[in-house]
């Protein structure tokens, strides 16, 4: 029996439960091992999968014989080692970092949505967002033999199947989204809205990204493929973007059936490029032409720490758009004015962010060449403390980061920050990453990877985030794929609305010059 179900045993029944290396009661097994446990009659025994924490309820007879043996969670999953932080070279450390970050996505899912945990190990709601680099993560398994192909295409079936069926509409509780949007966070179990978040118009644009990246990867013809390919497709043409305009030049952030649109607008520069262009490129729901001029009046391009570009604090406002588009060589209006472009851009604030915390002007621990890294992320929530003759409130969830005219900065530093600009700064990035992982081994560097953030600042002993966060390990594993093998960005290159997209908001040479509309099979 798996740890993913449950069963009722009668009185005597002998079951083999496979775990992996601990269960409940806190004992390892690295062998078969054989265990009498007596407990009366109607007893509950729960289990808890220490891996994917799914407690299960086992109902039991009289007495039984447990069979207890190792275990892996998800199939053919290649396994790694959990124990202690071992000593690993560069290289090593790194290709343990991705496995292991996969293996988040790959495990902790909300196994009756399927829909992706907005963190672990706190358990609250699953996050649209994070489905959305979920999916691409399924692909990164396949592609470096974590899973199979078979295992990757029945759990992104299960995923878009359950997005299309979820209940849709304008009532204050018991759907999942309207008009082809979905809310930011939903219930497990029901994938019901949770509590009275928005209906957001970024988190769905990421969803949907991800989404595409299913479709175009995903081209067999065998029926599984066929039918991921079409749900993407009706996914995508089902949202209505122009309706998320309001009628207005620019996006709103997003709805509540209570009290309409929300008053703040997507303006540049920010994450929301990926969403303009998805939005551009809908044959159904298409925003007007002019959306992407709109997008760029409200630029801001000056200089931070020697590096002048358009500016934005914190950094996934310059990663996420880019995980899922290649836009080292291509160019809108904007940027062949300013001979560069947006790669060019997230390298420059990349490494301007990372000269900040070596300047470290409010004198944090830590800071340093290899010690930096300011995003959105957990944090101590230690309130306003005295530090250094100031008064620094030591925030929790945050979205830190450092440009001109922003600063928010409590000396909390965010693995994802420098992971998901790998692509941009490889050196600067992966020294960082490997320097945090020397240093604070198990601390910060556990079963799924590096833990959201930490702070040396704010007390003598340091705060490492007991969390990991969806959206920032997606940010990470997604980045290091695309630097190690541009497999994000070349399946994406290939999707005839991600083209369409680029092409409407004026973007030219590169990779696109000469391209036609290259789609997978079935996309027409």
């Amino acid at each position: 029996m798996r740890c993913h179900f449950y069963k009722k045993f009668d009185s005597g029944s002998q079951v083999d439960v496979i775990f992996p290396q601990s269960f409940a009661f806190g004992i390892n097994f690295n062998k078969k091992i054989a265990v009498r446990i007596n407990v009366n009659l109607k007893s509950v025994l729960v289990f808890k999968c220490k891996k994917c924490l799914l407690s299960k309820r086992i109902i039991f007879g009289m007495s039984f014989l447990l069979l207890l043996a190792s275990f892996s969670c998800g199939g053919n999953q290649q396994q790694i080692n959990n124990s202690a932080v071992k000593a690993l070279d560069k290289q090593a450390f790194l290709d343990d970092l991705k496995q292991r970050t996969f293996n988040y996505f790959w495990e902790v899912v909300d196994s009756a949505t399927w829909q992706s945990d907005d963190r672990y190990p706190t358990r609250q709601f699953t996050s649209i967002a994070a489905t959305g680099f979920a999916l691409p993560a399924y692909i990164i398994g396949v592609e470096n033999n974590y899973i199979n192909r078979k295992d990757a295409v029945q759990r992104t079936l299960k995923t878009l199947q359950w997005l299309w069926n979820a209940p849709m509409g304008a009532d204050l509780s018991g759907t999942s989204g309207h008009k082809g949007f979905y809310y930011h966070f939903l219930n497990y179990g029901d994938g019901a809205r949770f509590k009275d978040v928005e209906l957001s118009s970024i988190d769905t644009g990421l969803l949907v990204a991800g989404i595409l990246v299913s479709q175009s990867y995903f081209d067999g013809e065998n029926g599984d493929e066929q039918a991921i390919r079409q749900l993407a497709d009706s996914l995508f043409l089902r949202v209505e973007w122009d309706w998320m305009m309001e009628g207005q030049p620019t996006m709103s952030m997003g709805w509540k059936p209570e009290s309409g649109f929300l008053n703040a607008r997507w303006e540049g520069y920010n994450e929301a490029m990926i969403l303009l262009i998805l939005a551009m490129s809908s044959p159904t729901h298409p925003i007007e032409d002019n959306s992407w001029n709109a997008w760029t009046e409200s630029y801001e391009w000056v200089d931070f720490e020697g590096f002048e570009h358009l500016n934005f604090g914190p950094l996934f406002g310059h990663q996420y758009s880019q995980m899922f588009i290649d836009l080292r060589e291509i160019q809108d209006d904007f940027m062949k004015e300013k001979q560069s472009n947006y790669f060019e851009n997230s390298r420059k604030a990349t490494l301007s962010q990372r000269a900040y915390c070596i300047r470290n002007p409010l004198e944090f621990k830590g800071y340093g060449k290899n010690f930096w890294g300011l995003t959105a992320c957990d944090g101590p929530g230690k309130g306003i403390r005295p530090w250094n003759g100031q008064q620094i409130e030591f925030k929790a969830y945050n979205a830190r980061g450092a440009a001109f005219n922003y600063q928010q900065d409590d000396g909390t530093i965010a693995p994802t920050a420098a992971g998901g600009s790998i692509p941009f700064a490889p050196e600067e990035t992966t020294d960082a990453l490997f320097e945090m992982y020397n240093r604070f081994g198990e601390k910060l560097y556990r079963e799924y990877g590096f833990a959201d953030a930490f702070n040396l600042s704010v007390s003598e002993e340091g705060w490492f985030a007991p969390d990991y966060i969806g959206i920032d390990q997606g940010a990470l594993l997604i980045q290091l794929e695309n630097h190690n093998s541009e497999l994000i960005w070349k399946i994406l290159k290939k999707n005839k609305y991600i083209i369409k997209g680029l092409k409407k908001a004026g973007f030219t040479s590169g990779w696109l010059t000469n391209q036609t509309a290259l789609t997978t099979k079935n996309q027409n």
